[in-house]
């Protein structure tokens, strides 16, 4: 963990309550106004789409390609292997993060230790390579994000070498302690030590754009309301705090 992780202010309690209500969309934006552009996991999905939003602190795993003296079936029979050891140490609240090296070509695990971490008090799991069993992974009330479906047993492409140290998934580098967004569609990655900041500034913009979105959708043209001029600002500002009240935070 980095220095500024190990100082950062941890996500406030109200803050981790906004995030389940913002889009990864809108959380990428607020990023890129910080100039961070490489904030969004490529080419994961939810493999059950009806699963509650994702929010948590990063714990991560990570694999290099696999080799056959090391890579066979009973290295799962011993206590540390470290794909065993992170779903039993994965804090309650945090999302586990995979690195797979985008290959998807045999699981990075599947609907066993899965549902432990979900039992466990995990708040998610996000690979950049495939999970097995993705038919059981579906039916299960948690946040699980993929590239594909992969039947095969990591142990033909992976072996799991660390846990929580930095990795990259996707394309984007993944702290441990940073904090892992998922929705419907994606997953975003907010540095530690700006997430407070970027909650609240993401929850300020889904706010006001609920209340454009409902404009529009009463006839309303886009000039003037989206961005808003100093007359949509001052509409918004009048009725911000009744709206609010709709969000169960």
């Amino acid at each position: 963990m980095s220095a500024q992780q190990k100082n950062s202010t941890p996500l406030s309690q109200i803050n981790r309550s906004r995030l389940r209500h913002i889009s990864v969309a809108t959380i990428t934006t607020a990023l890129f106004k910080r100039g961070l552009r490489n904030t969004a996991i490529q080419g994961v999905t939810p493999v059950n789409p009806n699963a509650p939003r994702m929010v948590g602190e990063a714990y991560t795993l990570r694999y290099i390609p696999a080799r056959e003296d090391l890579d066979y079936i009973k290295v799962f029979e011993g206590r540390g292997h470290p794909q065993r050891e992170g779903i039993e140490a994965c804090p309650p609240g945090h999302v586990m993060v995979i690195d797979s090296r985008k290959d998807p070509r045999a699981a990075s695990a599947g609907a066993i230790l899965i549902t432990r971490l979900m039992k466990r008090g995990g708040a998610g799991i996000v690979t950049d390579g495939g999970f097995r069993d993705s038919p059981d992974i579906a039916r299960l009330e948690f946040p699980v994000y993929a590239v594909q479906p992969s039947a095969p047993t990591n142990l033909i492409r992976h072996h799991a070498i660390d846990l929580n140290v930095p990795i990259g998934c996707g394309d984007v580098p993944v702290y441990p302690g940073d904090i892992v967004v998922g929705d419907g569609e994606a997953v975003a990655v907010i540095p530690a030590e700006i997430a407070n900041e970027i909650a609240q500034e993401a929850w300020d913009m889904t706010v006001f754009e609920d209340y454009a979105e409902e404009q529009v959708r009463a006839g309303r043209a886009l000039w003037g309301l989206y961005p808003p001029d100093e007359k949509t600002r001052a509409e918004f500002a009048a009725v911000r705090a009744e709206r609010e009240k709709a969000y169960k935070l």
